[in-house]
């Protein structure tokens, strides 16, 4: 237990190290100042104003929060529990252990924004991942930071992020990697990139849980770590 506790405070400030300014993974010409914290979770009322199951509805309710506020990218939701998941199977095949606890951050935005590898790195794994409620494309790069290893996984990509790519790439801090997809490519849901960290892929490849249950929680907060650590985003939710 000494040996986890002192791992995952190793972690912890090894991402605090990796830059003491905002990592941006999203294009670089949107301002700060132009993104705003949301929650999707049920403390939000205005959900029950729409049909959650619906990505049209999502699209339309994000691009009126957006306006509404003068902002350009909503972003938030690290360890967020969110009904939103109960729409797809993917997450509730055991009705006894619902996968509703949210591993990353999402930042919605449009379709098509240029998204950015978080630091140097290569790319580990990429797919599509295609259940309903999925990532839909996915990349994972793999971070060497002196002898410290993380992976980070980008997810809701569009088709083309993953076309013409090969394990092992090498991928330098900053470089655009992909682009963000619409509803019909990534997963069904409003444009958003799912931003994750990991420390450990399990063999996972071109994947790995970005949602877990309540039984679950204690070991993957240990293994995902909070990714703004890295991206010292305001007021994350």
């Amino acid at each position: 237990m000494k040996t986890t506790l002192f791992y995952f405070y190793s972690m912890k400030k090894e991402l605090q190290l990796i830059s003491k300014d905002k990592v941006k993974i999203i294009d670089t010409t949107i301002p700060i100042q132009d993104y705003l914290p949301i929650t999707i979770s049920s403390l939000n009322k205005d959900l029950s104003n729409f049909d959650i199951s619906s990505s049209i509805a999502w699209e339309s309710y994000i691009s009126t929060f957006l306006k509404k506020n003068k902002a350009t990218v909503a972003y938030g939701g690290y360890l967020e529990k969110r009904d939103i998941y109960k729409r797809s199977s993917h997450f509730n095949n055991d009705s006894n252990e619902e996968r509703n606890i949210h591993l990353g951050i999402d930042l919605w935005c449009k379709a098509g924004t240029k998204v950015l590898a978080v630091s140097d790195g290569e790319i580990h794994s990429f797919k599509n991942n295609k259940n309903y409620g999925d990532y839909g494309p996915t990349i994972i790069l793999k971070h060497v930071v002196d002898t410290f290893t993380f992976f980070s996984l980008y997810g809701h990509l569009s088709l083309e992020s993953i076309q013409d790519i090969k394990e092992g790439q090498y991928i330098k801090k900053g470089e655009v990697i992909g682009y963000l997809g619409n509803n019909d490519v990534n997963g069904d849901y409003a444009p958003h990139l799912h931003f994750q960290l990991m420390k450990d892929m399990e063999n996972y490849k071109g994947d790995y849980p970005g949602v877990c249950s309540e039984k679950d929680i204690d070991f993957y907060k240990e293994n995902c770590m909070n990714p703004n650590l890295l991206l010292k985003l305001p007021n994350e939710i």
